[in-house]
């Protein structure tokens, strides 16, 4: 009898999001390699979702989403630690391949190392070289054996390299279907705010969000509308910002429920919502969710990021860039106020002006993120067993 082979990944991710694709991954990585007669172990760098999912996490990434040049210098001595760490630990382990799961800036320097260590690195999910400058793309192709992109328009950015580069389909088009719940029905009246992942995003939007519902309300009292945060913490933070908001505001009878983890619940049965640029926007645009979109940066930041960032297809909204016109109206900086954000809602409201051509949007982006055949989990675990054959 063939011994059965065992093999070792390792799965790196540093935000919510790709802590669900790696565990959708490393769930897929075991069956496939179960039917192929290997045994694959699973370890690195992830959150809950990958450790239910029976990854042993080396380091845990639960807190370390943080976005803008200032938020990072701020963590940086956690970061390094974090990295000797790793990188000490692929030497002493070397894995048979490493898969790196967006959340750039740390992990092409994971890529780096590993490279110089003869680790075959597969990318999932690519860095925003299309929006940052193109010098990563070259880097990647250096560093890396595969690139699996979720975005179709992707392919085209990696055309001047020789990186194996793949469209596997977005994951977050099978976790959508798979939570979908038909008994569960829109209502008109109810507004879903979703101010983000990050304590920098709720900061900065959740406040201007209960300006605007309170606007609303006065000008619509049939509307109510939920806060949904995705974990404890953001929903502690977001109970402390509202109670300053009652505070300045004694006389608002806003009627908010504040609650945690049913975002997917909420894509469903709001009519409209608000919603932090981010992630957030493919899911419910899958879930036909019309939105308005705001995002809001420290300034240095900003004012940094203005230097060496170009809009791709002019948008920062990725449903916007998917679908390569403006499907979500969005808004940046100081334009996320009321006095704007109020009317943007009323154009995609139920009856609103622009309703029905943002649905038509939506399907146009789920449309896009769909290739024939097989779920992205399954594309992109065929593609890294298929990599490390080569």
């Amino acid at each position: 009898m063939n011994a059965v082979k065992s093999r070792r990944i390792w799965i790196f991710s540093g935000e919510a999001s790709g802590d669900i694709y790696g565990a959708r991954l490393a769930t897929e990585l075991r069956r496939l390699g179960t039917l192929r007669g290997e045994t694959i172990e699973v370890a690195g760098m992830g959150g809950p979702k990958m450790r239910a999912a029976g990854v042993e996490i080396v380091v845990d990434s639960t807190e370390l989403g943080v976005v803008g040049i200032v938020e990072v210098i701020k963590h940086l001595f956690t970061f390094i630690g974090i990295f000797r760490k790793l990188v000490g630990r692929l030497a002493e382990v070397r894995p048979d391949a490493i898969v790196l799961i967006d959340y750039p800036t740390f992990n092409m320097m994971i890529a780096r190392q590993a490279h110089k260590l003869g680790i075959p690195v597969i990318w999932y999910v690519s860095p925003q070289v299309w929006v940052w400058h193109r010098s990563r793309i070259y880097k990647l192709a250096k560093y890396c054996r595969k690139m699996m992109v979720i975005f179709p328009f992707e392919v085209e950015v990696y055309q001047p390299t020789t990186l194996d580069t793949e469209f596997v389909g977005h994951p977050l088009l099978d976790i959508v279907r798979e939570r979908h719940d038909p008994a569960i029905q829109r209502d008109p009246d109810l507004v879903v705010l979703l101010p983000g992942s990050r304590t920098m995003e709720v900061t900065r939007v959740f406040k201007p969000m209960l300006e605007t519902a309170l606007v609303l309300h006065r000008k619509y009292p049939a509307l109510r509308f939920v806060m949904s945060a995705p974990r404890e913490k953001m929903l502690k933070l977001c109970e402390q910002i509202y109670a300053e908001f009652r505070t300045r505001h004694p006389e608002a009878d806003l009627p908010l429920q504040l609650v945690c983890g049913e975002t997917s619940f909420y894509q469903q049965a709001a009519g409209t919502g608000i919603a932090a640029s981010g992630t957030v926007t493919v899911e419910s645009a899958i879930a036909g969710l019309p939105l308005v979109v705001v995002y809001r940066l420290n300034i240095i930041t900003l004012l940094l990021f203005s230097l060496v960032v170009k809009l791709y297809r002019g948008f920062f909204t990725m449903t916007n860039i998917i679908a390569d016109k403006e499907v979500f109206e969005e808004f940046l900086q100081h334009h996320v106020c009321p006095a704007e954000l109020v009317p943007a809602f009323e154009r995609i409201m139920p009856g609103g002006p622009r309703r029905a051509e943002v649905e038509e949007g939506m399907a146009q982006v789920k449309a896009l993120l769909s290739p024939p055949g097989c779920a992205a989990d399954t594309r992109a675990a065929e593609a890294v067993l298929e990599t490390l054959e080569k």
